[in-house]
């Protein structure tokens, strides 16, 4: 019997993408999903689905039987949570272990790990995989990124497994059956909801750029090394703003004024109290701001284009592409 590649978490963003773009090269793809009510969302690309949920390693190991080559996407990608050690944390930290542990198992023999750019060190810009990784401990998400990235390679030398991680940036665009945390960035500002600049940088990479570099990942990558898959410059609300409101004169956008750090702080305070009445993530924590605040999101991406081939999308075109699917295309799939 043929080998199999299996992409965990293909209902997601960057899963859907992927698992497109491999069954357009003719490969055998198994895409998984956790939800049984996102199976629908994956019947349109007419390949094998399989239930697994990263927190069951029975699951996995019963979808990775005759599997090959594994891209392990799933993961839970937000920035707050009720119970973010929980919710975070855990299911990606434990997420990580059970995948390899059942990998392991039943032979697999490739894992394209999708790790994130959180797990790199801000401190000497631009960012690269070489100067090691993020020692700031102030969030679940980035904890959680960095340690499973680590554990990630642990794993791999253990099981003997060859493992390739990607840490992509923020990741935009089409096509998405949910609003993914990135594309909601774009959303809230094309209709207007960034009121202000609060000097928190982002790195606009098209998902389907991602996509391709997994794929890259997979045939070229080095064993047990890490690529960056973003654009070298990070780009500000107020330009992402003007991006969009150029091309798009008829949103009426008007340039977020920026806010002093202080002030910024006095209203995620108040967001914050908001947060814990209501239940809902506040747009602004006073987390972001002592983490955030004046750093620029730039990247040594030379690994990825010269070992890989990995080419992106500039940055202001893929914040155009995304909007404009946002605008005219994107619908939610319940």
């Amino acid at each position: 019997m043929d080998r199999k590649t299996l992409v965990t978490g293909a209902n997601g963003h960057l899963g859907f993408n992927l698992c497109k773009l491999l069954i357009d090269k003719k490969i055998n793809v198994v895409a998984t999903y956790r939800n049984k009510k996102n199976k629908k969302i994956l019947e349109e690309l007419g390949c094998e689905t399989a239930h697994v949920d990263i927190m069951d390693k029975e699951s996995m190991i019963k979808a990775f039987k005759d599997i090959s080559d594994i891209y392990a996407v799933g993961a839970s990608f937000k920035m707050w949570a009720k119970n973010p050690k929980k919710e975070i944390y855990d299911t990606n930290v434990t997420g990580t272990k059970n995948l390899f542990e059942a990998a392991a198992t039943c032979g697999v023999k490739n894992i394209v790990y999708v790790s994130s750019v959180a797990a790199l060190d801000f401190t000497k810009l631009p960012a690269k995989e070489s100067n090691g990784y993020n020692s700031d401990r102030r969030n679940w998400y980035y904890n959680s990124k960095n340690d499973s990235d680590k554990l990630a390679l642990e794993l791999s030398k253990k099981f003997n497994i060859r493992t390739v991680l990607i840490l992509p940036s923020a990741m935009i665009g089409s096509k998405s059956h949910n609003l993914s945390y990135s594309n909601k960035l774009v959303h809230q500002i094309m209709t207007g909801e960034m009121i202000a600049d609060t000097n928190i940088t982002l790195n606009w990479i098209d998902v389907k750029d991602v996509a391709i570099g997994a794929y890259l990942a997979m045939k070229k990558g080095k064993n047990r090394e890490r690529y960056i898959l973003a654009n070298e410059k990070h780009t500000s609300i107020q330009e992402s703003v003007h991006i969009v409101s150029k091309e798009f004169p008829d949103l009426k956008l008007k340039t977020p004024p920026k806010i002093p750090k202080f002030t910024l702080h006095i209203i995620a305070f108040f967001m914050e109290i908001g947060s814990k009445l209501t239940g809902k993530e506040p747009l602004l924590k006073r987390e972001y701001i002592k983490m955030f605040y004046g750093l620029k999101q730039d990247y040594d991406i030379h690994k990825a284009k010269t070992e890989l081939g990995f080419n992106p999308t500039n940055s202001k075109t893929a914040l155009i592409n995304a909007v404009k699917y946002l605008k005219n295309d994107w619908n939610y799939i319940s």
